[in-house]
């Protein structure tokens, strides 16, 4: 594979140009505007939950590497913007079964990969412009909002995590028809994908840091 070859799969994009995605790269600021919001959040809350400070510089990193992708666009750059997704998406799953759903390391751990299993299937299927892939962590952040939602003392984080669900599916819409929209939209529609998504990130990071320990407190479980 040749890592350098160039990646036009947007419809904002139209050349290997380094500013042919504007509004696509820079709309990956709002995941850095997220990111800093979280940390001012996470320091106010005491600053001494280290597993969602993890998240918060991933979601950072997210937004860097998405810029790089859509600028650059090259396979590549392609990884520094997946892998940042992937770590954010596996590393919030595992947090939310130890610290929203109270279970040990090891069998959290192996629900966690056999859910990666399932989602790295999920990418292979070509349909809705790539959005397939995202379908297993909507329906994982969806069900776990109605889990919470009946369980006592809960119902904040699953009131969190269901506004997260409804703008992720909302983002996946504008997602799915970027292609579609095209020839009437040259600009597309994958900058608001970017811009909700900081808003989802965001909400997730609210839960669990509102979930996790203070500083008088013993340390929440990752």
């Amino acid at each position: 594979m040749d890592w350098r070859a160039p990646v036009i799969d947007y419809c904002e994009r139209q050349s290997s140009a380094f500013w042919a995605e504007p509004a696509n790269a820079l709309s990956n600021f709002a995941f850095v505007i997220a990111a800093a919001s979280a940390f001012l959040f996470w320091r106010r809350r005491g600053g001494v939950d280290y597993p969602a400070l993890a998240l918060i510089i991933v979601t950072a990193s997210v937004g860097v590497g998405s810029f790089i992708f859509h600028t650059i666009a090259t396979r590549g750059a392609m990884l520094l913007d997946v892998v940042p997704i992937g770590i954010f998406i596996y590393g919030y799953f595992l947090l939310a079964l130890r610290r929203f759903f109270g279970l040990a390391m090891a069998p959290a751990t192996a629900i966690t990969l056999a859910f990666a299993a399932g989602s790295s299937f999920a990418t292979t299927v070509d349909a809705l412009n790539g959005s397939v892939g995202y379908l297993p962590a909507l329906a994982a952040l969806s069900i776990f909002a109605a889990l919470l939602w009946s369980r006592s003392g809960q119902r904040r984080t699953a009131r969190l995590l269901a506004a997260a669900a409804l703008l992720f599916s909302i983002s996946l819409v504008f997602r799915t028809i970027d292609r579609a929209i095209c020839p009437a939209f040259p600009l597309g529609a994958h900058f608001l994908w970017h811009m909700l998504n900081a808003c989802v990130l965001w909400l997730l990071l609210r839960a669990a840091i509102l979930a996790g320990p203070r500083p008088d407190e013993q340390a929440s479980p990752i």
